[in-house]
């Protein structure tokens, strides 16, 4: 199955956008090549950019602090295991303080270090970062692979507060949702949806589909048009009934 996520409001799609960042930047980071290490550096780049919005910090400690208040609810309830709610609250609680640990704007350690910041711009000029444009760079890439990896996981540590955080979010609002199963019929789907507020959508379909699922929602109504897996050409419908998983999430 692949399973597809789509994002329907700005602060999730921010969310998922960061985690997707922090994960390939610790698979990055953890490989031995200096072309992994180059291609980690510009992905601590984008998560600096990605991570500067001003709300962020608030944001999440906002939702944090909801949803601890909304699972503390649930204390005494005999469908609810206390052992593993208390570890989930414990680990709001953790993730909160660390967040809250975060002086001034996210990010700004890398932003007070003129070697990378001078890396960061020229890595915006196609072939910006040959060795004669930054012969420093360049000795940086020969060193031995812990070397850099110590620089990349320093680079990378004061950001962490920030992956616990939204990973908790994400995992409530993933754990929130109820899948049920459809089939679109010549490869499209609509369902009314009556001013239900939906944060994401989750849609699984088989690997063996040559189809790709688009969407377009709001909270009156979801749309969902499959198009056809060519790689080469204009995207076109795929008309044939094709059955999917389709998960409404919510926090």
């Amino acid at each position: 199955m692949i399973n597809y996520e789509f994002p329907l409001n700005e602060r999730v799609r921010t969310l998922l956008r960061l985690e997707d960042l922090f994960s390939r930047l610790e698979l990055l980071i953890e490989r031995n090549e200096n072309v992994d290490h180059h291609c980690a550096l510009g992905v601590l780049f984008e998560l600096l950019e990605v991570a500067s919005r001003s709300d962020l910090k608030s944001d999440l400690l906002q939702e944090l602090e909801r949803q601890k208040k909304i699972l503390s609810a649930l204390h005494s309830n005999p469908d609810i295991s206390e052992t593993a709610l208390e570890k989930v609250l414990n680990s709001i609680d953790n993730a909160s303080s660390a967040l809250l640990s975060m002086s001034g704007k996210i990010g700004q350690h890398l932003r007070d270090n003129e070697w990378l910041m001078g890396i960061k711009q020229r890595a915006s000029i196609p072939g910006g970062v040959c060795e004669f444009d930054l012969p420093s760079y360049h000795h940086w890439q020969h060193q031995s692979s812990d070397a850099r990896r110590d620089h990349l996981t320093s680079w990378l540590n004061p950001l962490l507060p920030l992956h616990d955080s939204l990973s908790i979010i994400l995992k409530i609002l993933r754990e929130n949702g109820k899948v049920h199963h459809f089939t679109a019929f010549n490869g499209t789907f609509q369902q009314m949806q009556g001013g239900k507020i939906i944060h994401m959508i989750s849609i699984h379909i088989k690997k063996s589909l040559p189809c790709i699922p688009e969407v377009s929602a709001n909270k009156y109504a979801l749309n969902v048009r499959f198009v056809a897996a060519n790689y080469s050409i204009k995207s076109s419908l795929y008309e044939h009934d094709i059955p999917f998983d389709l998960t409404f999430c919510s926090l």
